[in-house]
Protein backbone atom coordinates (compact mmCIF):
# COMPACT_ATOMS: atom_id res chain seq x y z
CA UNK A 1 0.00 0.00 0.00
CA UNK A 2 1.59 3.52 -0.64
CA UNK A 3 1.20 6.29 1.54
CA UNK A 4 -1.11 8.02 -0.70
CA UNK A 5 -3.27 5.01 -0.71
CA UNK A 6 -3.19 5.03 3.40
CA UNK A 7 -4.41 8.30 3.44
CA UNK A 8 -7.55 7.88 1.25
CA UNK A 9 -8.35 5.12 3.92
CA UNK A 10 -8.16 7.24 6.85
CA UNK A 11 -9.86 9.74 5.39
CA UNK A 12 -13.12 7.05 4.78
CA UNK A 13 -12.42 5.82 8.44
CA UNK A 14 -12.13 9.00 9.95
CA UNK A 15 -13.96 12.20 11.03
CA UNK A 16 -13.58 14.51 8.25
CA UNK A 17 -17.34 15.61 7.34
CA UNK A 18 -16.10 18.88 5.55
CA UNK A 19 -17.17 22.37 7.08
CA UNK A 20 -20.76 22.48 6.96
CA UNK A 21 -20.53 25.16 9.70
CA UNK A 22 -18.07 27.38 7.68
CA UNK A 23 -20.12 29.13 4.73
CA UNK A 24 -17.72 31.54 3.44
CA UNK A 25 -14.06 31.15 2.31
CA UNK A 26 -13.68 34.39 4.17
CA UNK A 27 -11.77 33.67 7.25
CA UNK A 28 -13.33 34.36 10.87
CA UNK A 29 -10.07 35.64 12.42
CA UNK A 30 -9.31 38.08 8.95
CA UNK A 31 -5.94 36.50 9.56
CA UNK A 32 -3.55 34.72 6.83
CA UNK A 33 -0.45 32.37 7.97
CA UNK A 34 2.92 32.21 6.23
CA UNK A 35 4.56 29.16 7.22
CA UNK A 36 6.87 26.48 6.52
CA UNK A 37 5.75 22.90 5.09
CA UNK A 38 7.73 20.68 7.41
CA UNK A 39 5.74 18.08 8.77
CA UNK A 40 6.72 18.59 12.40
CA UNK A 41 4.69 22.61 12.17
CA UNK A 42 1.17 21.78 13.04
CA UNK A 43 -0.14 25.25 12.50
CA UNK A 44 -3.75 24.32 14.07
CA UNK A 45 -2.14 23.58 17.14
CA UNK A 46 0.80 26.11 17.40
CA UNK A 47 -1.77 28.67 17.59
CA UNK A 48 -5.01 26.71 19.00
CA UNK A 49 -7.03 27.26 15.26
CA UNK A 50 -10.52 26.03 15.01
CA UNK A 51 -11.53 25.62 11.00
CA UNK A 52 -12.64 28.66 9.02
CA UNK A 53 -10.47 30.84 11.15
CA UNK A 54 -6.96 31.60 8.97
CA UNK A 55 -5.92 31.14 5.23
CA UNK A 56 -2.55 28.95 5.59
CA UNK A 57 0.24 29.71 3.22
CA UNK A 58 3.13 27.26 2.90
CA UNK A 59 6.32 26.46 1.35
CA UNK A 60 9.74 25.47 1.86
CA UNK A 61 10.86 27.61 4.80
CA UNK A 62 7.57 30.02 4.77
CA UNK A 63 9.51 32.23 2.58
CA UNK A 64 7.50 35.33 1.17
CA UNK A 65 8.14 34.33 -2.17
CA UNK A 66 6.35 35.94 -5.44
CA UNK A 67 3.47 32.93 -5.22
CA UNK A 68 3.22 33.95 -1.38
CA UNK A 69 2.33 37.63 -2.47
CA UNK A 70 0.02 36.39 -4.94
CA UNK A 71 -1.84 34.48 -2.24
CA UNK A 72 -1.99 37.25 0.25
CA UNK A 73 -3.05 39.66 -2.35
CA UNK A 74 -6.00 37.45 -2.65
CA UNK A 75 -6.91 36.41 0.62
CA UNK A 76 -6.84 40.38 1.28
CA UNK A 77 -8.37 41.98 -1.53
CA UNK A 78 -11.08 39.51 -2.35
CA UNK A 79 -11.42 37.37 1.09
CA UNK A 80 -10.99 40.16 4.06
CA UNK A 81 -7.99 39.04 5.47
CA UNK A 82 -6.56 42.22 7.74
CA UNK A 83 -3.61 40.44 9.41
CA UNK A 84 0.02 38.33 8.35
CA UNK A 85 1.75 36.26 10.79
CA UNK A 86 5.15 35.37 8.93
CA UNK A 87 6.26 31.96 11.21
CA UNK A 88 9.54 30.14 10.82
CA UNK A 89 11.17 27.65 12.71
CA UNK A 90 14.71 26.13 14.12
CA UNK A 91 15.96 23.05 12.53
CA UNK A 92 14.84 24.30 9.39
CA UNK A 93 15.93 22.11 6.05
CA UNK A 94 16.61 25.32 4.18
CA UNK A 95 19.57 25.94 6.65
CA UNK A 96 21.32 22.87 6.15
CA UNK A 97 22.10 23.97 2.80
CA UNK A 98 23.66 26.57 0.67
CA UNK A 99 21.89 28.75 -2.77
CA UNK A 100 24.64 27.67 -5.05
CA UNK A 101 25.10 23.90 -3.50
CA UNK A 102 21.47 23.20 -4.29
CA UNK A 103 21.29 25.18 -7.85
CA UNK A 104 24.84 22.81 -9.04
CA UNK A 105 22.91 19.96 -7.66
CA UNK A 106 19.68 20.59 -10.05
CA UNK A 107 21.51 21.83 -12.70
CA UNK A 108 24.22 18.49 -12.69
CA UNK A 109 21.01 16.03 -12.65
CA UNK A 110 18.74 18.17 -15.49
CA UNK A 111 20.94 20.02 -16.96
CA UNK A 112 19.40 23.49 -15.79
CA UNK A 113 20.06 25.79 -13.65
CA UNK A 114 16.04 26.92 -11.91
CA UNK A 115 15.05 30.15 -12.62
CA UNK A 116 13.47 30.35 -9.25
CA UNK A 117 15.36 31.63 -6.30
CA UNK A 118 16.35 29.03 -3.60
CA UNK A 119 16.42 31.18 -0.73
CA UNK A 120 18.58 28.94 1.66
CA UNK A 121 19.49 31.09 5.26
CA UNK A 122 22.37 30.29 8.08
CA UNK A 123 19.62 32.43 10.34
CA UNK A 124 16.25 32.03 10.81
CA UNK A 125 15.91 35.60 12.86
CA UNK A 126 16.96 37.58 9.71
CA UNK A 127 14.93 35.63 6.85
CA UNK A 128 11.65 36.31 9.10
CA UNK A 129 12.36 40.01 8.97
CA UNK A 130 12.84 39.51 5.58
CA UNK A 131 9.88 37.89 4.51
CA UNK A 132 8.15 40.41 7.06
CA UNK A 133 9.52 42.97 4.99
CA UNK A 134 8.58 42.05 1.71
CA UNK A 135 4.67 41.83 2.93
CA UNK A 136 5.15 45.31 4.23
CA UNK A 137 6.76 46.76 1.20
CA UNK A 138 4.38 44.94 -1.55
CA UNK A 139 2.21 47.21 -3.67
CA UNK A 140 -0.02 44.22 -4.36
CA UNK A 141 -0.94 43.99 -0.44
CA UNK A 142 -2.50 46.64 0.53
CA UNK A 143 -2.92 45.98 4.77
CA UNK A 144 0.70 45.97 5.74
CA UNK A 145 0.27 47.46 8.89
CA UNK A 146 -0.58 44.32 11.28
CA UNK A 147 1.60 42.16 9.77
CA UNK A 148 4.25 40.00 12.27
CA UNK A 149 6.67 37.54 12.87
CA UNK A 150 7.79 34.86 14.31
CA UNK A 151 10.25 31.81 15.04
CA UNK A 152 8.72 28.63 16.33
CA UNK A 153 11.20 26.20 18.08
CA UNK A 154 10.38 22.49 16.68
CA UNK A 155 11.70 20.86 20.24
CA UNK A 156 10.77 22.98 22.90
CA UNK A 157 7.03 24.82 21.00
CA UNK A 158 8.14 28.15 22.39
CA UNK A 159 6.99 30.90 20.00
CA UNK A 160 9.55 34.04 19.78
CA UNK A 161 8.78 37.45 18.00
CA UNK A 162 10.97 38.63 16.09
CA UNK A 163 9.02 41.91 14.37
Amino acid sequence: MTAIDDLLQRHIDGPDHGAPEVPTPVPGLHLAIVTCMDARIKVFDVFGLRHGEAHIMRNAGGIVTDDVVRSLSISQRKLQTREVIVMQHTSCGLSTFTDDEFREELEADTGLRPTWAVEAFREVKDSVRQSVERVRRSPFIPHTGKVRGFVYDVRTAALTEVL
